[in-house]
């Protein structure tokens, strides 16, 4: 989803480590240098399933979080538990928003004479419009109309 510095990962594979969540084992190398392989322990895919089902109202709300919790959701095979997590980004995004505001209330792309600020409001109306026929299509294919 986006770039993460090795003096930041190194230090989180260790923290996993410690609790017991990673194992590391080292295997022969397609070439020559032994390469390490990362596994969940069982105790680490309990805690992914419950991060996954329980994610924190940023995860829901923040794009690149949404991305990474969307792209491991179907590790939490029970599709009621994926149609939850699912609800929560719908109902937030059909929350009223933007990112221009006159007082309380939020702009629309046509209110503003600015083409770039327009854009954005433009860009960003379309990909919600995507992402919110996405979540009804994935809930309808969950069973989960109209909850």
């Amino acid at each position: 989803m986006r770039p993460v510095a090795e003096s930041t990962l190194y230090p989180a594979i260790k923290r996993l480590e410690k609790a017991g969540l990673l194992v590391r084992a080292t295997e022969p190398g397609a070439v020559a240098a032994p390469r390490h392989v990362l596994r969940l322990t069982e105790e680490g895919r309990r805690e992914l399933r419950r991060r996954l089902a329980e994610p924190a109202q940023r995860e829901i709300t923040d794009e690149n979080q949404w991305f990474t919790l969307l792209a491991f959701l179907r590790h939490l095979e029970d599709p009621a538990a994926q149609a939850a997590v699912l609800r929560r980004r719908l109902a937030f995004l059909e929350e009223p928003a933007s990112f221009f505001y006159a007082g309380d209330r939020p702009l629309r792309a046509e209110e503003l004479d600015d083409p770039f600020g327009r854009g954005v409001l433009t860009i960003a109306r379309a990909m919600s419009r995507a992402e919110l026929a996405w979540l009804r299509e994935t809930l309808a294919s969950l069973g989960d109309v109209g909850r």
